[in-house]
């Protein structure tokens, strides 16, 4: 027996076409069925189930300790409240390093409800990115600032600044294309570099902290409504969406996607 929904799902086809008319999609994060159901009705395209939730739901000061476990358990409960949207699920810190675990730690965010897998790096992943996209499970890379690697970049600090480093940041990204990557997800970079690799890449850019020549936006869901903790600093790429909404949340999300579709998020202040 087969289920069937009248909500119209958002595929890789879906933004790929997007991309080729020069349009623009929305992304938030989302870590429980409500907030994935008032997300997606209000239009955004694609939910994350990132290990952002390490810092905004567990209290961590990074993504480090979040675990297989906690991302899917909260994959189920956003699966659980999705109206359509294409749903996204992070492969959390060290769950992608040897062939074995990355393939099966893959298929159990896909069996929990995920269509995309998202990797963080550069061209060290390209063979991880082979593997999974060869066995079916489509990736999304995400480059430039990589919370998993903060420890390394010593802070939550802009990539891609040096001549050097933004070239290096293209190249890997054409060739995480060519190995089979669907999306590409660039945080925290100069608004001019990503827009050469938007305009380089056929697949679909999603920015954080980009600027806006991007085909996406995401921001995380607790940024999007104001309500980050008073102790952590708010990162200059961040609209609090619900300070002007007369409708509540529903209407913070939903003016967040007619400011990304429009161009109007992020503006200038919002760049680097």
């Amino acid at each position: 027996m087969s289920s069937t929904s009248s909500v119209a799902k958002v595929t890789l086809k879906t933004l790929e076409a997007i991309k080729r008319k020069s349009e623009r999609f929305a992304c938030a994060t989302a870590y429980d069925a409500t907030f994935a159901e008032i997300a997606s009705s209000a239009g955004v395209e694609v939910l994350l189930v990132g290990d952002s939730l390490g810092m905004v739901v567990q209290g961590h000061d990074s993504t480090l300790p979040v675990t297989m476990e906690n991302i899917l358990y909260h994959l189920d409960t956003v699966r659980r409240g999705n109206r359509g949207a294409l749903i996204m699920g992070d492969m959390p810190f060290m769950s992608y390093y040897s062939e074995g675990l990355t393939l099966e730690n893959a298929a159990q965010i896909m069996r929990a409800g995920a269509h995309v897998v998202k990797l963080e790096g550069g061209r060290w992943i390209a063979e991880s990115t082979r593997l999974l996209v060869e066995r079916g499970i489509p990736v999304c890379a995400h480059m430039g600032l990589t919370p998993q690697s903060i420890n390394r970049f010593g802070g939550f600090r802009v990539q891609g600044r040096d001549p050097d480093q933004a070239q290096t940041i293209l190249d890997e990204a054409l060739f995480l294309e060519q190995a089979g990557a669907s999306l590409l997800l660039l945080e925290a970079i100069p608004a001019p570099l990503a827009q050469r690799i938007t305009e380089k890449l056929r697949i679909p850019v999603i920015g954080i902290g980009a600027g806006r020549h991007v085909d996406a936006q995401i921001m995380v869901m607790h940024d999007l409504l104001g309500i980050t903790p008073p102790d952590i600093k708010v990162p200059k790429f961040v609209k609090n969406f619900l300070a002007e909404s007369r409708t509540g949340i529903r209407g913070a999300f939903e003016a967040y996607v007619k400011a990304v579709k429009d161009g109007s998020f992020p503006g200038p202040e919002h760049s680097y």
